[in-house]
């Protein structure tokens, strides 16, 4: 990284706000470096207790939110970019019952960001993995699009071959949001928040039987722990959201890129 001053200086970093609440330090610490952070983003929580640390450091934010009661938060904390994301993404999202679909949830937010911070920047996080979802966050008020899933699934990704393999081979129906993998990786999450990964054979064993994986998770973290140890994706987890089912192949990320751009542009 030091050969490259160039991409360095556009490198950003990201926290989990809730664990920023219970030790900062990690925060402190990226924020001394020589070299800051081109941007900050900080998800799953209230940004506004950080919002002064990284104004005093001239490190943007960018806010992560699940919803439009988060917005005034981020938007207080000084958010240059608002990202916001639907319950379709993978990993960590807001659950079932409180959580909104993209879709709908990103032409709200873009007439909120209209009526009272017309120059937040406004990108969707969820669902989008090709030229058309882009055109169409483009089309419901977004200034653009955070991809997490189709990203996580090329060439240069560092999560296992075997599970990207899972995810082209998954349609969009084959994921689901739970606590499962969360509980078998003793991932203390809080509520509202729970886990979008591809719904395996593991997972589908505990997905109706919550509470009993809760009171006696010990057997079922064992098989977890040897199906990670085998890359088997039958009981190992792989984080992604509903757009697996728009996964086919494993391209590099310029390649990617440049496709999603190029078919953004012609919808357009």
């Amino acid at each position: 990284m030091s050969a490259q001053p160039e991409a360095l200086a556009r490198l950003g970093c990201g926290f989990i706000t809730w664990r920023l609440d219970q030790d900062a330090s990690a925060l402190d610490a990226m924020l001394a470096q020589a070299h800051k952070p081109a941007a900050m983003m900080l998800s799953f929580g209230d940004p506004r207790p950080y919002a002064a640390r990284l104004q005093a450091a001239g490190v943007p934010l960018m806010c992560q939110v699940q919803n439009l009661a988060q917005i005034p938060w981020a938007i207080e904390a000084g958010a240059a970019v608002l990202v916001v994301q639907g319950m379709e993404a993978g990993g960590h999202g807001m659950n079932a019952l409180q959580g909104r679909g993209t879709f709908a949830l990103v032409p709200e937010a873009a007439d909120w960001l209209t009526a009272h911070a017309p120059h937040t920047l406004l990108l969707a996080a969820g669902g989008v993995a090709d030229g058309r979802g882009l055109a169409a966050a483009l089309a419901l008020g977004a200034d653009g699009a955070l991809i997490g899933s189709r990203l996580w699934a090329c060439r240069e990704s560092l999560a296992s071959e075997a599970a990207k393999q899972q995810a082209v081979v998954t349609d969009g129906d084959g994921t689901a949001r739970s606590a499962v993998f969360d509980i078998l990786r003793q991932k203390n999450w809080p509520e509202p928040y729970d886990f979008r990964a591809i719904r395996n054979g593991l997972h589908r064993q505990w997905e109706d039987r919550i509470n009993d994986l809760r009171a006696d998770p010990d057997a079922a973290r064992a098989d977890y722990q040897d199906g990670v140890a085998a890359g088997d994706f039958e009981r190992a987890h792989a984080t992604v959201g509903e757009a697996t089912g728009l996964i086919h192949d494993l391209p590099s990320a310029q390649d990617l890129i440049a496709r999603i751009t190029a078919q953004a542009e012609r919808i357009r």
